[in-house]
């Protein structure tokens, strides 16, 4: 399956800035297949160093901080080949290494002519936590789900690809092609963006098989809570995640802690809940309190959404069967606003550097679901209002563009 992120890596390997990289993303997103297929794509071979399956080779980076020798160690142990500037190194599993990932500054300062990328699950839960760490001596890059262009590719429809991305206006879309893109939007809903999910469908057609694909991934999902330094945060975390499709099936989609348990309070959630952000397992959407720029300046942090890392698995955990999206079936009625809203800001947070906000005033009650700060010559802001159906008829949308504000 093709992955648009393959040209962000290439744009690495070419940098003259080049430093040692750390891909970040959650379990089974595509990391190491990402890494492996980028290695054999450009360059020569890659040498690839599992520290999950091989934990002897924590002890090279303990003993030593001399690249040279480390290698030498690495490369002696396991059999593979290494040459400057002609093999990808591949770091993965790293998350409970500190020394590995303490050793690219070495890496970046020593011998820049190794081209090195380090990947692992939880990695953001590991960079959050107080410890050496490389400042200034890596490229950060974030792998997310597929998204619904590459959903397209996968399935065979490069023709609805084609026509997606000849579009640059707000003109209808031809009936032609917005019935089938429908269609399609309606299946990445049921599998999501999660490749092995996508596979198990473009490539199988085997629904089961897909079923069983997310919930396995929302299993080991739920067993990394227990992971979390503090283990009586494990039933918090674990109580937040499976209130997620219940936060987002109401109209106003604001967070409340007594969603997740009756008489809840935020001091008692809210590392649990920082600590599925750092995983990148949700994403926290702030309220604006008015449209302004930058959008940063006007958060209230008192008030917030989360929303899930994907939307396939945002349906499996709802408990929604493939059936649901029959036509006029009323289970997707009911729920298709909250999948939507997940698709939009699934979307979005992969093509701003600024997170998305929303904007809700109280008096008179308008709210837009999104606020987006764009920064080319000028910083703009502007609302996007989501709908799931045809009627595109919205008062707070016209009462924020009126309240809007470029600086």
């Amino acid at each position: 399956m093709e992955r648009f992120i393959l040209k962000k890596l290439l744009d690495w390997k070419n940098s003259p800035y080049r430093k040692p990289l750390i891909l970040k993303g959650v379990r089974q997103v595509g990391k190491t297949w990402i890494l492996k297929e980028f290695g054999k794509r450009y360059y020569e071979n890659t040498a690839y160093f599992n520290f999950d399956e091989n934990e002897e080779y924590k002890q090279f980076f303990e003993t030593t901080k001399d690249v040279d020798r480390i290698l030498q160690n690495l490369m002696l142990a396991s059999g593979q080949k290494i040459v400057p500037d002609k093999t990808l190194i591949i770091f993965d599993e790293v998350q409970d290494c500190p020394k590995v990932i303490n050793s690219m500054k070495y890496f970046c300062e020593n011998a820049p002519q190794y081209h090195v990328a380090c990947a692992g699950s939880l990695l953001g839960i590991a960079l959050a936590k107080p410890s050496s760490f490389p400042v200034g001596k890596v490229n950060f890059m974030q792998i997310d789900p597929m998204s619904f262009e590459e959903f397209l590719l996968a399935n065979g429809d490069d023709n609805l690809l084609a026509c997606l991305e000849s579009w640059d206006n707000l003109d209808p879309i031809p009936d032609a092609f917005f019935n089938p893109l429908c269609e399609k939007l309606k299946m990445y809903y049921v599998t999501g963006g999660m490749p092995e999910s996508v596979f198990m469908w473009t490539k199988a057609r085997d629904v089961a098989a897909m079923q069983e694909a997310l919930s396995n991934i929302i299993g080991a999902y739920e067993r990394d809570f227990a992971k979390h330094p503090n283990i009586s945060e494990f039933p918090k975390i674990s109580m937040i995640w499976k209130s997620i499709p219940s936060q987002l099936a109401r109209e106003n989609k604001k967070f409340l802690y007594k969603v997740v348990k009756e008489g809840a309070r935020a001091r008692e959630y809210e590392d649990a809940l920082q600590w599925l952000v750092d995983a990148r397992l949700v994403h926290k959407i702030y309220r604006s309190s008015a449209p302004g720029l930058p959008v940063a300046a006007y958060d209230d942090l008192s008030a917030f959404k989360i929303y899930l890392v994907d939307v396939g698995l945002l349906r499996r955990l709802a408990q929604l069967a493939p059936t649901a999206f029959g036509e006029g079936n009323r289970l997707f009625t009911e729920f298709k606003g909250a999948l939507t809203e997940n698709f939009v800001l699934q979307s979005l947070v992969t093509q701003f550097e600024v997170v998305p906000r929303y904007w809700a005033q109280s008096n008179p009650p308008y709210e837009v679901d999104f606020l987006i700060q764009q920064e080319e010559s000028i910083l703009v802001s502007f609302p996007v209002e989501v709908k799931s159906e045809t009627n595109t008829s919205s008062k707070s949308l016209k009462n924020s563009r009126s309240c809007s504000r470029i600086r």
